[in-house]
């Protein structure tokens, strides 16, 4: 994914458009005094606009027109690229006192993870990666990332996300640049419980190449979209769920633990979220789940998709053994580490035991740098 504004070509010295006058004035023998007669201003504004000092407006723009015989837009075009040109001048000397700013960030994971380029030097970074976040300045990234949206998450404030809070910024922004940047059909309620149905048989296959796909096209059809974002280091979330519009939700996933038990409750987990909780909160799945009546309502939803209680109450009756988990996960039509992680996290079986086999575990096919 690529920022347009950042692989724009731009000049590296712009000259004011009082350059441009100067040389026309010259070319046609006129005066500044006798220019200043025929724009109707006085000889000190003209003096002040050839040297660049006041910027051309929309009068002025028309006044040079009529003396100079160039069209009004190319004077405000000109002179809006030269405004331009002096801002950026003077933030890229600001960037050198916000570099202290990078040290909140992952940047090693951020430019491995090509969620951005990469630059020669930290004022660059600055500038790159307050393009990646779409904020101003540092401060405006601090309200809008970390006052405003980690801070208001309901969600379990564990001390590595109170003092990595840049690195879940990081991560939640990758996600919300994907979900912005997908196109999906508008939120439905009635076809997304159909969609979750129909991905719980998705837990059967092996591969997420495979299964990745599946889900995010499942779910484009009923207006939510599913993005695999990978963790930067001491970001400890595994998933999250939130609303970029009224139309369109997103459900963000990190592979954390790297193995299929602990991805598919996560996911169903966070569709628990979208189907009965308010759209204007953002969910967030760390190391410990919030006690809230809406994550027990989420950890339910998912309970019960996976394995509906009467089954599960049936299933108790019998030997946690190899082929009673397979045999009772191919009844269900779910991959038998679901019924283990189970199980396991309501203590019935212990967390280290060869059943442990029956999980299939992920590995990233690229290594963030070390």
């Amino acid at each position: 994914m690529t920022d347009a504004h950042a692989t724009q070509y731009r000049p590296s010295d712009v000259s004011p458009p009082g350059a441009t006058i100067a040389e026309l004035i010259e070319v046609k023998g006129i005066r500044q005094n006798e220019l200043a007669i025929r724009m109707n201003v006085s000889p000190k504004f003209v003096n002040e606009l050839i040297a660049g000092k006041v910027s051309i407006t929309p009068p002025t723009a028309i006044a040079l027109e009529r003396a100079l015989a160039v069209p009004a837009d190319f004077w405000l075009r000109r002179d809006a690229r030269y405004q331009e040109y002096r801002v950026r001048n003077s933030e890229s000397a600001s960037f050198a006192s916000q570099v202290a700013w990078l040290d909140e960030l992952p940047l090693q994971e951020m430019r491995q993870f090509g969620w951005i380029k990469g630059q020669n030097s930290k004022p660059s970074y600055v500038a790159e990666c307050l393009a990646f976040f779409g904020v101003a300045n540092p401060d405006a990234w601090k309200a809008q990332y970390v006052d405003q949206t980690i801070a208001a998450a309901a969600f379990r404030k564990s001390n590595a996300v109170t003092s990595k809070q840049g690195h879940v910024a990081a991560w939640l922004r990758e996600g919300e640049r994907i979900g912005m940047a997908r196109d999906c059909d508008h939120f439905d309620r009635s076809s997304f419980i159909t969609a979750v149905k129909k991905a719980r048989s998705l837990t059967l296959v092996r591969e997420p190449k495979q299964f990745v796909p599946s889900l995010e096209s499942i779910f484009a059809k009923c207006g939510v979209v599913v993005a695999v974002v990978r963790a930067p280091r001491n970001c400890p979330i595994s998933g999250a769920v939130r609303w970029l519009s009224p139309s369109k939700a997103l459900v963000q996933l990190s592979f954390k633990y790297l193995r299929n038990d602990s991805f598919w409750f996560t996911f169903f987990h966070e569709c628990g979220h979208i189907a009965l909780h308010s759209k204007k909160m953002l969910f967030l799945e760390s190391e410990g789940r919030l006690a809230t009546a809406e994550e027990h309502e989420a950890n339910q939803f998912a309970a019960d998709t996976l394995i509906p209680n009467e089954e599960w109450r049936a299933f108790l009756q019998s030997a946690y053994t190899f082929a009673a988990i397979s045999g009772f996960a191919k009844k269900l039509d779910i991959a038998p580490a679901i019924v283990l992680g189970r199980l396991q996290n309501e203590k019935l079986v212990p967390w280290k035991t060869p059943l442990n086999s029956l999980r299939v575990m992920y590995q990233w096919s690229i290594d963030p740098e070390t």
